[in-house]
């Protein structure tokens, strides 16, 4: 059983789902603004909610954003009624798991909430830190050594995942499953363009390489002290 908060303020939409939800054997909460979907969240324990973005009260940016900053980590799969490629963004650099535009296939939405499920939660500490590299989750800040470094929302969770796994080849099978959102069936080798990306924002300012290494036959690797080879 997925124990599912949906806020929702389109009350026969937010029943249908709930009736679906609970058919397939979930447990739903549904909460209808934005300051009580907030107020469940972070005062009750679920394993995923699916947040409106147009809600009355705050925005689901809003809440997903005070959701992060009060280090509640639990998985948020976006849906609204909005289109195109810059909302899809704004939610993912905001730090959502996942995004699906209505009108949705009940059936997809089953599906999106399993995979959510698969995926690793855990308690995210504040900063991160790798050599010169400092990462922080909560307001989506990076920094190599006093540099404040501009990444997008791809390129932050790329960094945050291997930053987590410092010292461990990472597939990109891996990668892709952590970091990617789950529908993605594009070419693999795009971790490999975004590892490229990131070696270059994050090259130490000595003129060395980076912090990402290649690991031939096991994926990519990132140094506790930044030296690599760059390869």
């Amino acid at each position: 059983m997925v124990r599912v908060l949906l806020v929702e303020d389109e009350l026969r939409l937010a029943e249908t789902v709930r009736d679906g939800l609970t058919e397939a054997g979930h447990s739903v909460e549904v909460q209808h603004t934005g300051p009580d979907g907030l107020w469940a969240a972070t005062n009750r324990t679920f394993d995923v909610v699916v947040l409106d973005i147009m809600l009355p009260g705050l925005s689901g940016y809003r809440v997903l954003r005070a959701l992060r900053a009060e280090q509640v980590w639990t998985p948020v799969l976006m849906l609204t009624a909005k289109d195109g490629e810059y909302d899809e963004a704004d939610a993912f650099d905001l730090g959502a798991d996942d995004y699906l535009r209505k009108p949705f296939s009940f059936v997809v939405l089953l599906a999106r909430l399993r995979a959510l499920q698969r995926r690793e939660v855990h308690a995210r500490p504040t900063i991160l830190t790798v050599g010169e590299l400092t990462l922080d989750p909560a307001v989506h800040r990076v920094r190599c050594g006093t540099k404040t470094l501009s990444l997008t929302g791809r390129e932050f969770g790329l960094l945050e995942f291997l930053m987590r796994h410092v010292g461990q080849a990472m597939r990109k099978g891996a990668i892709l499953d952590a970091v990617w959102d789950p529908h993605y069936e594009g070419d693999v080798n795009i971790v490999e363009v975004y590892v490229g990306y990131l070696r270059r924002k994050t090259a130490i300012p000595t003129g060395e390489p980076g912090y990402i290494t290649t690991v031939r036959g096991a994926g990519y690797l990132m140094l506790s002290d930044g030296a690599t080879d760059g390869g």
